[in-house]
């Protein structure tokens, strides 16, 4: 019997006993033997996965971005983050700034590390007797220290920052993009098929927006450094994609001329295979970046560093969920629209129904009867056997007298004879 189950399983490793059951999720987990039904509950993914898109989106439609000041332009002030009385923080520098103008800079953060440390404070554009007044302000409050140890006010620079850079980056951002995905779409649909490049694109889909919306949600700042980094995730969550697309297309290679298994099957059991291998890629992947915030952002604190490792972070794990949960799951609905799939699967249906419940069994795709077929061999063997009979010369009438010596009947004669006559003596 065939017991291969709706999540593509592989018969032998799964018994009667429920031996796939008992064993540990981290044991199913590294066999990679289809345990998990990932494809099977793909509506519930789709809406899993749909709801954070849509949430997203209406982020981003309604919030928008939190824009560096390369991008909208604006003024920068920069001071050293030592003052007379120490250390010089962040939330003085900003409580300074409300202080004077009566309202939030755009950013405040520190560059740099020890004696070389600074205070970069990004705001709106500034007049000329604003900047005045700020910097007035930061000097009498926060007292910050010049080359030669002592508080001086040369030590407060500004610089205004036109938004003409950051649009020129975001523009060149969105033709790379534009080139990126035109080549991996061709790629894809050549290497693979069609719907494996549909299937990597909505994945990709998914990655852009759920990262755009988090940091809209949760208002981090995006600077050229985010665009850059979401470029970089955009190649991450392609290569876990390519994976398992690759596994997919090895275990459905000559699909269709067998029974064992369906599509959706075959699919699921290349996303169980694959499973472990991008958790640990992912791990792998993530810690640099976790090295970024800590050491570059944390301990360094360069705020460039900061930006890049976020985004990547944020979009390297919406590309494993895409293409785990995402991408397979609606390329096996995309090919159980075609029809050859769907009647295989109708023929997968059948031999398992009929190998479980009647004597019947598929093959090649034609239904016959087991009984049917045991009278057809019996009837062919006792033709072959009169066929043989009659031309060894025997014919019937040598049949029907064997028959009856063993009812009293007639006795067969020459040696025939004397051999029965010598075991009744006995």
């Amino acid at each position: 019997m065939d017991t291969t189950g709706s999540n593509g399983s592989d018969p032998a490793a799964t018994d009667a006993s429920g031996t796939e059951a008992k064993r540990g999720v981290l044991q199913r987990l590294y066999t990679g033997t289809g345990a998990f039904d990932i494809v099977g509950k793909r509506k519930y993914w789709y809406v899993v996965l749909g709801l954070l898109m849509l949430v997203s989106a209406l982020f981003v439609g309604v919030k928008g971005f939190n824009l560096s000041i390369e991008f909208e332009g604006g003024t920068n002030i920069s001071m050293p983050a030592q003052g007379a009385s120490g250390q010089i923080s962040t939330e003085e520098a900003e409580e300074s700034f409300q202080q004077a103008l009566g309202s939030e800079p755009s950013s405040v953060q520190l560059v740099g590390s020890g004696d070389s440390q600074t205070l970069q404070i990004n705001t709106e554009k500034l007049s000329q007797a604003d900047l005045v007044q700020v910097k007035s302000a930061l000097f009498q409050d926060l007292q910050p220290l010049g080359t030669n140890g002592q508080p001086s006010a040369d030590a407060i620079s500004d610089s205004a920052v036109s938004g003409t850079w950051g649009s020129e980056i975001t523009q060149q951002a969105l033709i790379a993009l534009a080139v990126f995905l035109v080549l991996v779409t061709v790629f894809l649909a050549f290497y693979f098929e069609r719907w494996m490049a549909v299937g990597a694109l909505v994945a990709l889909l998914h990655d852009v927006l759920v990262t755009a919306g988090i940091y809209s949600m949760i208002g981090f700042q995006v600077s050229p450094s985010t665009v850059i980094g979401l470029l970089t995730i955009l190649g991450f969550s392609l290569y876990d994609t390519v994976v398992v697309f690759d596994k997919v297309k090895e275990n459905t290679t000559g699909l269709l001329s067998t029974t064992r298994r369906t599509y959706p099957e075959a699919a699921n059991l290349a996303v169980n295979q694959s499973l472990m291998r991008s958790i640990n890629t992912s791990v792998i992947a993530l810690l640099p970046v976790l090295g970024l915030l800590v050491v570059g952002a944390g301990l360094l604190g360069v705020g460039v560093l900061r930006d890049l490792a976020l985004v990547q972070g944020v979009g390297m794990l919406a590309g494993v969920l895409s293409s785990l949960l995402l991408a397979t799951p609606l390329l096996v609905d995309l090919k159980m629209r075609e029809s050859k799939y769907r009647v295989h699967a109708d023929k997968v249906a059948q031999r398992r129904s009929n190998r479980g419940g009647d004597a019947t069994a598929t093959v090649n795709g034609a239904t016959t009867d087991d009984r049917s077929d045991s009278e057809s061999e019996v009837s062919t063997t006792g033709k072959t056997r009169s066929a043989r009979d009659k031309t060894n010369g025997t014919g019937g009438a040598k049949l029907a007298g064997a028959g009856a010596a063993g009812s009293g009947g007639a006795q067969p004669s020459g040696k025939a004879g004397r051999r029965s006559a010598g075991r009744k003596r006995r």
